[in-house]
């Protein structure tokens, strides 16, 4: 089956009608401005995922809604297929998206004072979760690449040296948002062994764990790598990224361990909302039918990876590693003459909006979304070569 990848949706003024539809990524700058910031790709999604959410509108009644088995078989089957992990219905806790998910792990496995510690560069809501729950925030640095296109890498002595005695929970990205990064068998076992040595508990974000672009790469969950870590581990796992379904608000926390999942799901009461109807919806007719649009997909991010690739490396000053897995890219501007700001400076100049590398912890870096058409990939890079190129 084809799919369309290479026609640009309109997205600022997507209803001839005149209905306002603001977007995040397309209305926070002005029309002059090429967005390539916010994780939020610029493909329709998967066309039966469309189809079943028109079915369900078609009903006409929205009001509250319980997980279907169908849902909860739907996500089983999709862990043995492609992660080869046997997961049960049991297990899952579904809710309105991993951000909630991290907060509410904060809240339920950890008591005020106790440490949450965090590796940075990282996702931004990463950093403020231990503020926001009032507990004590503390972080490490990844290890930055030595020369250009090498991988950041996990630092097990810095991680192990910012353990103390008050660390109690692991937020932890895999694959990794800014950099790309699928971490290696050797990263994680070092991983694995510190967290049991220091009786951590992690909360697994794996959001973009079916967005691998190496040919024939495949994910394996923390929890499922390392059999011992199932009971300490929450992971967290949502269709929003892989099939463009952010704003459709629905993810799912993987807990094996009765009584861990017994204090999430506690939490959850009274802070989280109940779940969106059209969300589940999408989510299993993702799970159960979009697998051709994903393979169609993560042929075109490999083709915009290359033009990337191919961009940077005429960008005097700027190095990115090479990124791994998702539709992010991680480019080092700290010696590209931009000033202290290079996210500023690109607005400005070029009128291509990325994220600010200071968001995730590291000044310097920007976040460039390639997860958008060619065309309008080509027009981004045409810009940032007249500020950029030699």
């Amino acid at each position: 089956m084809a799919f369309d990848f290479a026609t640009p949706i309109e997205r600022r003024h997507p209803d001839p009608r005149g209905a306002d539809w603001p977007s995040q990524k397309w209305h926070r700058y002005g029309e002059e401005v090429l967005p390539l910031w916010v994780a939020d790709m610029d493909f329709a999604s998967p066309p039966a995922v469309i189809e079943a959410l028109q079915a369900r509108v078609a009903h006409g009644v929205y009001g509250y809604g319980l997980v279907p088995a169908s849902l909860r078989r739907a996500l089983c089957e999709w862990s043995a297929r492609h992660y080869d992990w046997t997961i049960l219905p049991d297990w899952q806790h579904w809710l309105p998206g991993v951000v909630p998910a991290l907060q509410v792990a904060a809240l339920a496995l950890t008591e005020p004072g106790e440490g949450i510690l965090t590796l940075t560069p990282i996702y931004p809501p990463f950093l403020k979760v231990a503020e926001r729950s009032g507990r004590l925030a503390q972080q490490a640095r990844l290890a930055e690449p030595t020369a250009p296109g090498e991988p950041w890498r996990l630092d097990l002595a810095a991680l192990e040296a910012a353990i103390t005695p008050q660390t109690r929970l692991l937020l932890w990205c895999h694959p990794h948002n800014p950099t790309g990064r699928v971490w290696c068998d050797e990263e994680l076992e070092g991983l694995a062994a510190l967290v049991e040595r220091h009786d951590l508990l992690v909360a697994s974000d794996e959001l973009h764990c079916d967005l691998l672009l190496e040919e024939g790469a495949r994910h394996r969950p923390l929890a499922a790598a390392y059999p011992a870590l199932a009971t300490r581990t929450v992971t967290l796992w949502a269709p929003s990224k892989t099939f463009n379904l952010a704003g459709l608000t629905t993810a799912c926390a993987v807990i094996p361990d009765a009584e861990l999942r017994r204090r999430f799901v506690a939490r959850c009461r009274g802070l989280q909302p109940d779940m969106n109807v059209l969300g589940m919806v999408a989510a299993e007719a993702a799970y159960t039918r979009g697998e051709p649009w994903r393979q169609a997909l993560l042929a075109v991010l490999r083709d915009n990876r290359r033009r990337l690739v191919a961009a940077v490396a005429g960008w005097p000053g700027v190095s990115m590693a090479f990124p791994e897995s998702t539709y992010l890219a991680w480019l080092d501007m700290r010696e590209a003459g931009l000033g202290d700001s290079p996210q500023r400076a690109l607005l400005e100049r070029a009128g291509v909006a990325l994220s600010d590398g200071a968001d995730f912890g590291w000044p310097g870096f920007v976040r460039l979304n390639f997860g958008t058409t060619p065309t309008q990939l080509v027009q981004a890079i045409e810009r940032l070569d007249e500020v950029l190129a030699e």
